[in-house]
Formats: structure tokens, C-alpha cells, sequence
């Protein structure tokens, strides 16, 4: 398989996931185009790694991994919390930091 087929697929889970956090309001569905445009670049990056022969790319995409996993531990638990307070899941109502 061509490096170009890889690179496209990445390019659309990325514009995936790029639609689906701009235009949803539920925060839970703003967590996965996130994650959606996260493992585009995890395609980019094991792709580019694959087709030089390189493991940076690899390693990369570990350390993209775990820090994707910490990124939905700390969302998920600020939705939450989010939902205990305001009874919604709905990001426009997270208006915390205003004075």
C-alpha cells in the first residue's frame, strides 16, 4: 500500500474528527473528534515511520497514546462533573471561568 493511501486516510480521520469537535455542543462528542483527530496523526506519524524506517515515528505515537489516554481520563472526569453540577452534558453551559 502506497505512503499517499495512508496519508489520506489520516487526512480524513482528521478532517473527521476536526467537523465533529466544531460542531458539536455535547462535550462528550467534542472528546471524540479529539481523540478522531489525535489517531490521524498517530497514522501520520507510524506511516512516515514505516515507509523510512525509522521507530521515532513510532515512539511518537506511544507517547501520543499515553497522552491520549490522560486526556480522557481528565475530560471525561470534567464532563462529570460537569453533569453533576448542571445537570447537562452541553458545552455552552460551561461558563466557570467568567467573572
Amino acid at each position: 500500500m502506497p505512503l499517499q493511501a495512508y496519508l489520506t486516510l489520516a487526512a480524513i480521520v482528521f478532517c473527521v474528527g476536526l467537523f465533529g469537535t466544531v460542531t458539536r455542543r455535547n462535550t462528550v462528542g467534542i472528546l471524540l473528534g479529539i481523540e478522531l483527530m489525535l489517531n490521524g496523526v498517530n497514522i501520520n506519524f507510524v506511516a512516515f515511520s514505516r515507509f523510512h524506517a525509522d521507530v521515532t515515528g513510532m515512539v511518537f505515537t506511544l507517547f501520543a497514546i499515553c497522552i491520549t489516554v490522560a486526556e480522557v481520563a481528565l475530560g471525561l472526569a470534567i464532563v462529570i462533573l460537569l453533569f453533576r453540577m448542571r445537570k447537562t452534558a452541553t458545552a455552552d453551559h460551561v461558563d466557570w471561568l467568567k467573572g
